[in-house]
């Protein structure tokens, strides 16, 4: 490991902090040799002259994205401990992806240069005191959010490119499933058929929605799981007013293939959160 010679009692004397993360459950659940890797660490800052009971391992973070650092617990706690010196180093497989929000990684670079602390990861040690260190690892996060915008353009441009031709899959409303050949059918189950033809047959009769749950009242729902250890299963549930305004407003009952019905706008809190 290059800058070895850079670790001095002074650092060894704090906290040596294992920061653990992957963007979602999914990559936790199937790539389990990532996680142990990450865990292993531990081990590596006790070989570099870490006492054990200095070592602490955060792995609160696993499974949630390092695009908004808010939203992670761990990460929060990393950045107090940092503010706090402390923290000798900080170690991770790729420290540029600590996080990656710019502005969020270059705070904590500030913090770890005013505090003296040095991040650690497989390519060697890096001192943010020194120049040559911290304008490469700048260089590394912003090159690491980049990564994630683009890998976020490309599979946007693929899903609306077979949304053009009709063959994006999506979660199907309740009376719809997928058959074997990915053609979207009526729900073989006679019960849900019925289901949904009273519904609009309320609605005719009724008029609204609200007139439409109370012809339901004491009459469960069903819903068809999408995704999931229950793929395909038949739940049943209450029929609120708001999954009503769902079933009489989707367009796929009237035949229409229809993609980005949806926007989503995140909106900074007082506190500075989002």
């Amino acid at each position: 490991m290059n800058g070895l010679s850079k670790i001095t009692a002074s650092h060894r004397s704090r906290t040596a902090v294992v920061h653990l993360r992957q963007s979602t459950y999914v990559q936790v659940r199937d790539h389990g040799e990532s996680t142990l890797r990450q865990y292993g660490l531990a081990e590596k800052a006790v070989e570099l002259g870490w006492a054990h009971e200095n070592v602490r391992v955060i792995d609160t973070d696993l499974g949630v994205s390092g695009k908004f650092g808010a939203d992670r617990e761990g990460f929060r706690d990393l950045v107090a401990q940092v503010c706090l010196g402390e923290v000798g180093a900080i170690f991770g497989l790729e420290v540029s992806r600590l996080a990656r929000s710019s502005a969020g990684f270059a705070r904590l670079l500030e913090l770890a240069r005013l505090t003296h602390a040095l991040l650690v990861d497989s390519d060697g040690v890096y001192d943010l005191a020194d120049i040559n260190d911290r304008l490469l690892l700048g260089l590394k996060g912003a090159m690491s959010e980049a990564e994630l915008h683009i890998l976020a353009s490309r599979l946007r441009g693929a899903k609306r490119v077979a949304a053009e031709r009709g063959e994006l899959r999506f979660a199907l409303p309740v009376g719809y499933v997928y058959d074997d050949e990915g053609f979207c059918v009526m729900d073989p189950d006679a019960e849900v058929q019925a289901v949904i033809r009273d519904v609009f047959a309320a609605f005719a009769s009724g008029g609204s929605a609200c007139q439409v749950v109370g012809a339901f009242v004491g009459r469960r729902f069903p819903l068809r799981a999408y995704g999931g250890v229950w793929a395909g299963q038949l739940r049943r549930g209450k029929l609120t007013h708001s999954r009503t305004l769902g079933v009489l407003s989707n367009p796929c009952y009237p035949g229409t293939y229809v993609h980005g019905r949806y926007a989503t706008r995140r909106t900074v809190r007082p506190d500075g959160t989002w």
